[in-house]
């Protein structure tokens, strides 16, 4: 089984900045890629940013210059910098990974439970 934890969602004024964790854990041979989505009320649930492994970040164009995704592989883990937070940024995020787990022919994407981001005007 393969699970996914965030951390580090919480409440902010405009300006400010947040660093989002996301660790997987479990039976896993292989991540190819990682990232970050977010869903806010009403609306879709749209990617930030991901990474794939020994790959380039791929970011929304929203976030771009204010966001930095970053991995660590040895911990399974990634990474989200947010600074300069707008109330735009308001909403659950979410950390997705593809994920090859160990005796499996084919990888699965998984998604962690969310965190909450609110930024305050």
């Amino acid at each position: 089984q393969v699970r996914l934890v965030e951390s580090g969602g919480g409440l902010v004024q405009a300006g400010g900045s947040l660093k989002l964790s996301c660790v997987a854990s479990g039976s896993i041979f292989g991540i190819t890629k990682m990232g970050w989505y977010r869903e806010a009320p009403g609306q879709t649930r749209d990617l930030v940013a991901d990474l794939l492994t020994a790959g380039t970040p791929d970011y929304a164009d929203s976030v771009k210059g204010r966001f930095t995704i970053s991995r660590d592989y040895a911990k399974n883990a990634v990474f989200l910098q947010m600074n300069n937070l707008q109330p735009d940024d308001t909403a659950a995020y979410f950390c997705k990974a593809s994920i090859m787990r160990r005796g499996a022919d084919y990888e699965f994407d998984y998604w962690g439970q969310g965190t909450q981001v609110t930024v305050s005007s």
